[in-house]
Formats: C-alpha cells, sequence, structure tokens
C-alpha cells in the first residue's frame, strides 16, 4: 500500500478545521463519547459481528485519546453485551451484535449533534469524488492501470470483512492516485476518514459489498478505458452508498425515538 501522504496544503486546511468529525475526542466524557461513535460503526457495519476491533493502541492513536480511555469505553461496551474481550494470541475485542436495546440513544448522542457537518461532508464528496474519478480517467498512465486491475482483483478476492477494507481503502486511493494530484490524493483520504467516524473503515452490509464489487469494477473500467463522463457518474453513484446507509440510520433512531415517547 502506498505511504500517505499530507501536502502543506491539506495540512493547512486540517489545522484550521473546526470539523467535530475529523477531531480527537474532546472531554465531556471521553470513554462515553467512544462508546457512542463505536456503537454507531457497528450499527452502520464499519465493523460486523465476529470481527475483531482494533487493538487498545491503535483505537487510542485513532481518536486521539489515552490507553486507560479506551480500555474504559471498551469495559462498558463487554458490560452492555456488544463486545466480548477474548484472551490469548489471538484474542481482542470482539463485535457480539450490531443493533442492542441502547443503541438508539447511543447513535442519536453521537450523530445527531454533528448532523449539520455530515450534511456538508455529504454535499463536498457529491462534488469533489466525481472530478477526482473523471481526472484519474484523463491522466492515468500503465502503472496505474496495473495498480487499479490489482486492487480489483484483491476486492473481489477479499475473504472476509478486514480484507474487504483494507482492499476498498486501496481501490480508492489507486482511483486517486491516478489524478497525480497529491492534494486530490489528500482530499479524498481526509473524506474516507471522517465519513468512517475516523475509525478506518467505510460503512458495510452484505448487499452494499455486492452493489460495490460491482460498481468498484465498472469504476476502475472507466477509468482504465479513460472516459471521464462514465467514470464520474458511476462515482458519484457509489459513494452515495455510504450517504445513504448514514441517512437510513438516522431514520431507523428517529423511529425508535418515536415508539419510545409513544410507549
Amino acid at each position: 500500500m502506498s505511504e500517505s501522504f499530507e501536502p502543506p496544503l491539506l495540512t493547512e486546511l486540517q489545522r484550521d478545521s473546526t470539523d467535530p468529525l475529523a477531531g480527537p475526542i474532546v472531554v465531556r466524557n471521553a470513554p462515553e463519547q467512544i462508546v457512542e461513535r463505536l456503537v454507531t460503526a457497528v450499527a452502520l457495519g464499519v465493523y460486523v459481528p465476529g470481527q475483531a476491533l482494533p487493538p487498545e493502541r491503535e483505537l487510542a492513536s485513532l481518536l486521539g485519546v489515552s490507553r486507560a480511555t479506551v480500555r474504559e469505553a471498551l469495559r462498558r461496551m463487554t458490560e452492555s453485551g456488544y463486545i466480548e474481550q477474548r484472551r490469548g494470541r489471538t484474542g481482542g475485542s470482539f463485535v457480539l451484535e450490531g443493533w442492542r436495546p441502547s443503541s438508539a440513544d447511543l447513535i442519536r448522542r453521537h450523530l445527531l449533534p454533528n448532523w449539520s457537518r455530515f450534511e456538508a461532508l455529504f454535499d463536498a464528496r457529491r462534488l469533489l469524488e466525481p472530478v477526482i474519478a473523471a481526472t484519474a480517467a484523463r491522466r492515468r498512465n500503465d502503472d496505474d492501470v496495473a495498480s487499479l486491475s490489482q486492487a480489483l482483483v484483491d476486492y473481489r478476492e477479499a475473504g472476509d470483512r478486514e480484507e474487504s477494507r483494507v482492499a476498498d481503502e486501496r481501490l480508492h486511493r489507486a482511483v486517486a492516485e491516478s489524478t497525480h494530484n497529491p492534494v486530490l490524493v489528500g482530499i479524498s483520504a481526509q473524506i474516507r476518514t471522517s465519513i468512517s467516524l475516523d475509525l478506518g473503515a467505510e460503512p458495510y452490509t452484505p448487499e452494499i459489498r455486492r452493489i460495490a464489487a460491482i460498481q468498484h469494477g465498472e469504476l476502475a473500467d472507466a477509468v482504465i478505458e479513460q472516459d471521464p463522463d462514465r467514470a464520474s457518474a458511476i462515482a458519484l453513484e457509489h459513494f452515495g452508498l455510504t450517504e445513504k446507509l448514514i441517512r437510513d440510520l438516522v431514520a431507523r433512531v428517529g423511529e425508535a425515538a418515536t415508539v419510545e415517547a409513544g410507549g
């Protein structure tokens, strides 16, 4: 996988950003905020039942908190039945269920205060990703074709959620790198980070995996065949999958709130 690249312009944009979706956890009740974010991630399929969460050290780095804070959040999630702790060389924190009785309330607390920022993020993605795909189609070279082709094979052959996550990131990075513009590569990566709640993977369901496998092939083909209009249209449709999944989750927790109020 290519090394991450953060050009000076992107660094400045990040330094000046007030986007709460892109920043570290701030102290309100840090363990509880982590629980809210992880429960939201599990409900979206960022992590799926049977999958291990990232190790404490990695989660602490992703979220900008101490390992002790992460440990406390994981303890609470274990007690609430969201995850189980397994010991040994293949141990870790494993997701048990995608939805629990407390999920709706925890998700509301994470998503709704930040919803205007999600709307801005969706809008930016709809504007930028088609441009990136079209530019990639115009500028790709033989090395890019090889990278795209291999990334597509890796995605289609991915055997589990983790392999799928890695292959998905590689394919979209290969498209962005085909623009030969490091600022566009960085912006695309930053949007992917924010849409994944800073947790390293886009939302996922088996149905989205099925559709994405088709759209990935169509997107790669359009870039390889140097068809910018088709690449742009496919990118717009493809990146709408994640947006729809998040909007559907907001609708679900809204319906749960209505039921609770009526009950």
